[in-house]
């Protein structure tokens, strides 16, 4: 018996019109997008472009405004570490997160403390999500970064982006987010102009892995001012070097346009599958993770009483495929920072599993796993 997969939120299955157009420029359309002496450049080129537009259509952003990345680790970095050349330039050494970024928030902000920049760390409340009047009250004349993630990927809950969007209204500091979990999925967030930077991963919209983009965001005129972290051939405006992946952008485009297109038909078949497992599964007496009203509608993060994690999938192994963190740090065996940061002790994080889905996620005999978890106690 084949596992149904729920393990959406680490990385999504190619939707079939993405795979289609992935085969088609890996064995047919192979041309260089930088070859431009002949038609098969000519016509790589011309896809990229498509798939800038596709991209940037989903943000509300210009064509110009999106560089293609291998993800949105790679993005991440390139908005953090990008931004440190202006910060020693312009004397505004401050960034502000949160405690539940994803490592690929919280490492490159360690890097630039070890380069004497300060970072300001805000705690979350038990819902799981920043209260925006902490970001208010941690804002300084020489702030030069905020960067909160969308959508959290171990618990699904949405971050206030609107209302941190508003409280920097009038401040000079850069806003970037980690949309790796957003992106796509809540789409009107994103479109908001003040969020001058924007990390997207393909491997979480059902495009394939290795490919994704950071979105910058002019004001008025005025770009970013990213530094490059790698030199080298002058590709995306000097700041991301080397040959292009056409097939693998050109697959990201489509995902994006596909995404703006059905999402809401996506989103609510994901309804229908969250209120069938929370069905089956109230007689166990679950505990939900997080401010439900917040989680995005593919998403569980929750625990049973009496029971640990991995127990948990172990024993579900032949029902469905589930996890119990972030796929990132899957080889770590310490409690979640996210969880932590919610409040919870070491016992009740290790509790926690997280199921994530999709629009063709097959029926799940929720009935069945409940009865498996019935088993255990």
């Amino acid at each position: 018996m084949t596992p149904i997969y729920l393990d959406c939120n680490a990385t999504t299955p190619l939707e079939p019109e993405v795979r289609d157009i992935l085969l088609r420029f890996l064995t047919e359309e192979f041309g260089n997008e930088g070859s431009r002496t002949h038609e098969y450049g000519v016509r790589a080129k011309q896809a990229v472009q498509k798939a800038r537009d596709q991209v940037a259509v989903v943000v509300a952003a210009k064509r110009d405004e999106v560089i293609f990345t291998s993800g949105a680790t790679e993005s991440n970095n390139l908005a953090i570490l990008g931004l440190r050349a202006a910060g020693r330039e312009q004397g505004r050494r401050h960034v502000i997160i949160t405690a539940i970024e994803h490592k690929a928030v919280l490492e490159p902000c360690a890097a630039l403390e070890q380069e004497g920049f300060e970072v300001t760390r805000l705690p979350v409340t038990a819902g799981g999500f920043v209260d925006p009047a902490a970001i208010r009250a941690a804002l300084r004349p020489d702030t030069l970064l905020v960067s909160i993630m969308q959508v959290n990927n171990e618990t699904g809950v949405r971050q206030p982006i609107e209302a941190i969007a508003e409280i920097l209204k009038d401040h000079a500091a850069y806003f970037h987010t980690d949309a790796a979990q957003g992106f796509g999925k809540d789409i009107e967030t994103l479109r908001n102009p003040r969020i001058d930077l924007i990390s997207i991963s393909g491997h979480k919209i059902y495009a394939p892995k290795g490919i994704g983009a950071l979105v910058m965001r002019r004001r008025g005129y005025d770009r970013p001012p990213l530094r490059p972290l790698v030199y080298g051939g002058g590709q995306e405006r000097g700041l991301r070097p080397g040959t292009l992946p056409v097939a693998l952008i050109v697959a990201l485009g489509a995902a994006a346009e596909i995404a703006v297109r059905d999402h809401v038909k996506r989103r609510q078949a994901c309804q229908k599958i969250r209120e069938r497992a929370l069905q089956a599964l109230a007689p166990l007496d679950p505990k939900l993770t997080g401010d439900q009203s917040q989680v995005m509608d593919h998403v569980l993060n929750l625990a049973f009483p009496g029971l640990d994690s991995e127990a948990l999938m172990v024993a579900l192994k032949d029902f469905i495929a589930i996890s119990n963190g972030s796929a990132c740090t899957s080889s770590s065996y310490t409690p979640s920072h996210v969880l932590k940061a919610m409040g919870m002790d070491d016992d009740e994080a290790n509790a926690c599993v997280r199921i994530s889905w999709r629009h063709l996620t097959p029926a799940v005999d929720w009935d069945a796993v409940a009865n498996r978890i019935r088993t255990l106690r």
